[in-house]
């Protein structure tokens, strides 16, 4: 079965959202008559704002699958607080094999990620991160862990809240 990496593509619609495609891959269905050919297509969608979704999509030609994959993004979309720009707070993601360790960046370190993760962090409107990921490349296992990661991370209302605490309190 052959395996295609595609380039990150990037497409702006008029409502405001960015999307990038972060990989087409070859597959085939093996049916009694022969093979089947066939497209699978990973996007993101975000809003430079902290929304991120991610979808996939197959079908029998790359513009079908890719449209596919960008339609389940926009629908799958979830919130991430962001903080200046950065991420709140260090946080690890996990998917299968993947982990992914996010830190939080001080103005002017850039996003410092590898792969599909670049794709995320630049479709949500994160400027500075630094990131290492661990174990998987696959580019799936990789963007799932990477959201995984940035659903776990909390806010600081979210903390004083737990804690029964005021947010200048958690702050110092």
């Amino acid at each position: 079965m052959a395996k295609m990496q595609a380039k990150v593509q990037q497409d702006e619609r008029d409502d405001g959202l960015r999307e990038k495609m972060i990989s087409v891959n070859r597959v085939t269905k093996v049916v009694k008559g022969g093979r089947i050919l066939g497209f699978a297509a990973l996007t993101v969608v975000g809003d430079g704002d902290g929304r991120i979704g991610m979808g996939k999509g197959k079908a029998k030609e790359v513009p079908v699958a890719v449209q596919k994959a960008m339609d389940e993004a926009r629908r799958k979309m979830v919130k991430v607080a962001l903080k200046n720009g950065t991420l709140q707070h260090e946080v690890v993601g996990k998917h299968g094999a993947a982990k992914v360790l996010m830190m939080p960046a001080k103005e002017g370190t850039g996003v410092i990620a590898g792969g599909p993760m670049r794709a995320i962090f630049e479709v949500m409107g994160v400027t500075n991160v630094v990131t290492k990921s661990h174990g998987s490349t696959n580019p799936y296992n990789m963007v799932r862990a990477t959201l995984d990661g940035l659903q776990k991370m909390s806010t600081p209302s979210e903390i004083a809240a737990k804690r029964g605490k005021s947010v200048e309190d958690i702050l110092g």
